[in-house]
């Protein structure tokens, strides 16, 4: 009897070993998939596509975009927020899903300090005042400022949603500076671009990397950028205040999440992975290229970088009047 528990016993230790490897095997044994909460095209997209090749190499395993467009960020926010916590379903969380959103909804799906596990930052950068360089005639912010309030139906700003930094932006700079501005919300930067350069629409302040091609093909022109300092790749471009509109920093950031609940040790391989990342001068570079910083970060400090800017983006919020259901 003693015999054959053994051999019953030794069996189910053969049978249960392979899990039991695959269980305990470095993360990522297997595709990760990414859900970027935005259309193809824009900044968010493009960023993430950057640091998903530079994540499979560094890890292995191949990391496969997704786009979950629509409701300001929100769908694909909460497709990542009830993902399985296992590591195999990341996502770049920007502004909207951390904070602004819950400020601007009634409900929100997903609730941003219980439902995501912050790994890294990502990404910063200002926003950037584009014009039509075919349709505008305005060359300096302070002429397309005098154009603007000559306009009898007023000036038309595109964003990628309402409550997007955008958003805020554009009506934060219309109401300062007395404009008639009329908000209209796409998808994102991939179709208020075509809208600016047909003529339906008059400006954005929207994203610095999602408008850098077109700026540097010259069929937009960048009026100025919400940073507190100039763009290394658009010296010419003045900030906000040197261009007459003082106490208008806005900059916009971006970073990768987990489920709440993945295991700590893929939670510390994949933030040391994006740190690797974030250090690269090879990748510093690029991003710089395509409009952003490229960033890393502790997850605490995500977490504590939300908590901060919190009330800041509240106040934002309900001074804009902006409420959606």
């Amino acid at each position: 009897m003693i015999a054959r528990r053994s051999l019953l016993a030794a069996g189910a230790a053969a049978l249960a070993a392979p899990a039991l490897a695959q269980s305990s095997a470095p993360w990522p044994i297997r595709t990760v998939r990414l859900i970027v909460p935005w259309p193809p095209g824009g900044s968010t997209d493009i960023l993430a596509r950057m640091v998903a090749e530079q994540l499979q190499q560094k890890l292995g395993q191949s990391f496969v975009l997704e786009n979950r467009p629509g409701a300001g960020g929100n769908i694909g926010a909460d497709a990542l927020a009830k993902a399985a916590p296992d590591g195999y379903t990341m996502g770049p969380l920007t502004l909207g899903a951390w904070h602004i959103n819950q400020f601007l909804y009634s409900r929100l799906p997903y609730d941003p300090q219980r439902d995501f596990q912050p790994i890294s930052m990502h990404w910063e950068l200002p926003n950037v005042v584009v014009v039509s360089a075919q349709h505008n005639p305005a060359t300096t912010l302070a002429a397309f400022i005098d154009w603007a309030k000559a306009q009898r139906n007023g000036a038309s700003f595109g964003s990628p949603g309402v409550g997007t930094t955008a958003h805020l932006s554009g009506a934060m700079f219309t109401s300062r500076l007395g404009i008639d501005g009329t908000h209209v919300p796409f998808r994102g930067a991939a179709q208020i671009i075509p809208a600016m350069l047909s003529g339906d629409l008059n400006f954005a302040i929207d994203n610095l990397a999602s408008y850098i091609p077109v700026i540097q093909e010259g069929r937009m022109r960048a009026l100025a950028v919400t940073g507190a300092e100039r763009w290394a790749t658009l010296p010419n471009v003045p900030t906000m205040a040197e261009a007459g509109v003082p106490d208008f920093v806005v900059t916009s950031w971006c970073a990768m999440a987990f489920p709440m609940g993945v295991p700590a040790p893929v939670l510390d391989r994949a933030a040391t992975a994006m740190r690797e990342i974030g250090q690269d001068p090879a990748m510093q570079e690029r991003f710089l290229r395509a409009g952003a910083k490229c960033v890393w970060s502790t997850p605490a400090e995500v977490t504590a970088r939300v908590a901060r800017e919190r009330p800041m983006w509240q106040e934002v919020v309900r001074i804009s009047g902006a409420k959606l259901d």
